[in-house]
């Protein structure tokens, strides 16, 4: 069984770093993001939305958990 978990774990790793170069080749077009009056440098868009990938990772569980404290647990009346 520990074979197979290690088997499996490796083909999906493979198919995931596969899929990540594909991704990365494909969109090397140059782009230039501005947002408020800040202009980013022109870079490929595969850093632009891997870099938006990332911050929503780390963004997420934070808000969750944020939100979820001062929420606490309500009751929810018998109706």
């Amino acid at each position: 069984m520990g074979q197979f978990k290690r088997v499996f774990t490796v083909i999906v790793a493979s198919i995931a770093a596969l899929g990540i170069v594909s991704f990365v080749l494909e969109n090397q077009q140059p782009a230039s993001l501005s947002f408020l009056g800040w202009s980013s440098g022109i870079m490929p868009v595969s850093v632009f939305i891997t870099l938006a990938l990332i911050l929503g990772m780390l963004l997420g569980p934070l808000l969750y958990l944020l939100f979820k404290s001062s929420q606490g647990r309500k009751k929810i009346p018998a109706a």
